[in-house]
């Protein structure tokens, strides 16, 4: 990418240029995305591609659009450490922002979303480079981006029961997956808010959210055993699964505000109708990650 073209862009309120064709504009944007420089994918090709979805640049192409960006997901998936993780962490993080636009204009029919959330899940899943911050080339953030893509698809009106629960699902198996990566860059804060987001719909009943809880529940409640001999504790997986339990309990106990987009006031000043049942289960589940730490349930 010209930066110089696109800070041009940028100081003119992201007026789309009339020099070139929008296609030849929006590939060279996509191609930012996947820039190792942060000042050129962080700062120039993501917030210009998300302005001009939430201005209604793309509406006409949306369906298109979408299907396009997908194909970055599989870029180097399996890859762990290299550069193509950009490419799909920013990806997701731009596939949201077009599923916000389709959540706030109705642009899109529901096989559409439903196929961008199978690409979303499938990468989610299979993604292996979980690096936060990286030095020398910013942000790779792939949980969070994809947390926040899982939580755009949790508000859409295409959403029923079932894919409420498997988006949750998804969240779960990640959040219990084997890593070589700890989550210390909110990460946490990123995929309780998407489960937060699933509460507010309030389509699922306690017992469906009992079954969601129980495999991160387990993992965060493994302990060493006293003659093993571990290079650090809790392992990566436990240590997530941990953070995740800790941050869900806070942000379901004080309160979560959502994002400045269409319909977010309204979905979050809902009250969460499973919310009293979560919280014990919740509590239960911290108190059974550290039982050395916490007291034990009155009796």
């Amino acid at each position: 990418m010209e930066s110089t073209y696109w800070q041009d862009v940028m100081a003119a309120d992201y007026a789309v240029p009339r020099d070139r064709a929008l296609p030849d504009l929006t590939e060279e944007l996509v191609r930012g995305l996947a820039s190792t420089n942060p000042q050129v994918r962080d700062a120039l090709a993501y917030p210009t591609l998300a302005t001009w979805l939430e201005r209604g640049v793309y509406d006409d192409l949306l369906p298109g659009f979408g299907d396009g960006l997908c194909a970055g997901l599989a870029y180097g998936l399996g890859e762990d450490g290299t550069d193509t993780v950009f490419r799909r962490s920013f990806t997701a993080l731009t596939l949201a922002e077009v599923i916000h636009r389709d959540n706030a204009e109705f642009l899109v029919h529901d096989e559409v979303v439903m196929r961008w959330g199978d690409r979303l899940a499938t990468w989610l899943l299979r993604e292996r480079d979980l690096r936060g911050y990286v030095v020398d080339c910013g942000w790779a953030h792939a949980v969070a981006h994809g947390a926040d893509a899982i939580g755009a698809l949790a508000r859409s009106r295409h959403c029923d029961p079932g894919v409420l629960r498997a988006l949750l699902d998804v969240l779960a198996d990640r959040i219990v997956k084997e890593t070589q990566y700890r989550w210390v860059h909110e990460e946490h804060d990123r995929v309780a808010h998407a489960v937060m987001t699933i509460l507010h719909r309030n389509m699922l009943t306690s017992d469906e959210l009992e079954r969601w809880l129980k495999p991160v529940a387990a993992t965060a409640a493994q302990q060493p055993l006293m003659h093993e001999t571990l290079p650090e504790w809790p392992t990566p997986n436990v240590f997530n699964a941990r953070g995740v339990l800790h941050v869900l309990l806070s942000q379901l106990a004080i309160g979560v505000k959502g994002f400045p987009i269409p319909g977010d006031d309204e979905l979050f000043g809902r009250p969460i109708e499973a919310r009293a049942d979560m919280l014990l289960m919740l509590t239960e589940a911290v108190r059974g990650s550290q039982p050395y730490i916490y007291r034990p349930a009155a009796k």
